[in-house]
């Protein structure tokens, strides 16, 4: 009902009107019908929709309009009025009894986010804001269901050859879920350092996940992949290979235009690669003074709107008239995807932008390409 009252304010004054109302039905009724039944179910609901404090005044309220009406008819020390007083009485009590519940159990919930958070932050902790030339900015928002540990998942890395990056999604959620992030950032540190190309990196971590999975009594085997999207960017800031296992695809945000970087040859999600006929293979791009690039999951992807519409990035807006930093199209995205979801999250959301930091290098003529594979 938090959300309820969050976004349609003036539902918290529901239950006042419905007394109203009752009364006036009552008064405007034949004697031998009573609207008191109502009046108690207001009550029920105040304690819902209201305060602790506004469902008690409305309670008095509503016993007052009770006790009024009771007296109008002749009823008030009668056998009738006696009932009626009770049941509206009962009915408050009802209903502060039913905040005090939804009141714990919004604290109860609070705690958990507060361990959940704790614990993504232990599991994610947030990446340098420069490696290299390259500057940095990662955010996650946690879907608005209950709160449990979700399974989005992103690490950069410098390395001998180059600033290598991962974002992931892995399915599932909860106990389950952290303990392959874990696994995955865990072997991508150690594997980033000593493999040289991305093919390999991705098989030691389809490795290691499997390793996970054979001992992991969380979830059945066959129902575990994790999605991937593994980056390689030269340590001059001008090349960016990527390898795609089953994730979306990132974007590239050049002179205020975000254009999606689609893999020629996409691969199967990590877990699934012995059902791949060839290994994936490895796309490149060049990168131009002042680019942006944007690795998404897909809580961004797959956010809907009223009509069931996916949000597509690439119709992202950005400060005109000078380049955003990465932080900046972070707010913006995140601003985007609540505004098209209607203000609900029902994913959880990682999002990664790097750019190259100008102050480091010059500018190449080249750089104002278009990127190219």
């Amino acid at each position: 009902m938090d959300r309820l009252t969050a976004r349609w304010p003036s539902v918290r004054w529901f239950p006042l009107g419905l007394i109203v109302v009752a009364a006036v039905g009552d008064a405007l009724t034949p004697i031998g019908y009573t609207w008191v039944p109502l009046i108690a179910a207001a009550c029920v609901l105040a304690g819902v929709l209201m305060s602790f404090r506004s469902a008690a005044w409305t309670g008095v309220f509503a016993l007052a309009v009770t006790v009024m009406l009771d007296w109008r008819v002749g009823i008030l020390h009668g056998g009738t009025g006696w009932v009626e007083e009770v049941t509206v009485s009962l009915a408050v009590l009802i209903g502060l009894d039913v905040h005090w519940m939804l009141e714990r159990r919004d604290r109860r919930l609070a705690a958990a986010w507060s361990v959940a958070g704790a614990l993504q932050r232990a599991v994610l902790p947030a990446p340098p804001t420069q490696i290299g030339p390259l500057r940095v900015a990662a955010r996650y928002e946690a879907a608005d269901a209950e709160a449990r540990i979700g399974g989005d998942a992103y690490a950069i890395q410098d390395t001998p050859f180059g600033i290598r990056v991962l974002i992931g999604d892995i399915r599932g959620k909860g106990v389950g879920a952290v303990s392959i992030t874990t696994t995955l950032i865990g072997a991508f540190r150690e594997a980033a350092h000593h493999t040289s190309s991305l093919e390999e990196l991705a098989e030691r971590l389809e490795q290691s996940l499997e390793r996970d999975q054979a001992q992991s009594s969380h979830t059945s085997h066959d129902e575990e992949f994790t999605t991937a999207l593994i980056a390689e960017i030269d340590h001059a800031g001008r090349t960016l290979r990527l390898l795609n296992r089953g994730h979306p695809a990132p974007y590239l945000i050049r002179s205020g235009h975000v254009t999606e970087l689609l893999p020629a040859d996409p691969g199967l999600p990590l877990g699934m690669g012995e059902l791949l006929p060839q290994p994936a293979t490895t796309d490149t791009f060049s990168l131009a003074t002042d680019d942006i690039l944007l690795f998404v999951t897909d809580g961004v992807t797959e956010a809907r709107d009223a009509n069931g519409a996916f949000y597509d990035p690439t119709q992202l807006t950005l400060p005109e008239g000078r380049p955003a930093t990465p932080t900046e199209v972070l707010d913006a995205l995140a601003d985007a995807v609540l505004r098209w979801a209607g203000g609900r999250r029902d994913d959880d959301m990682a999002i990664l932008a790097i750019s190259r930091n100008t102050s480091d290098m010059p500018a190449r003529a080249e750089d104002r390409q278009p990127p190219n594979t």
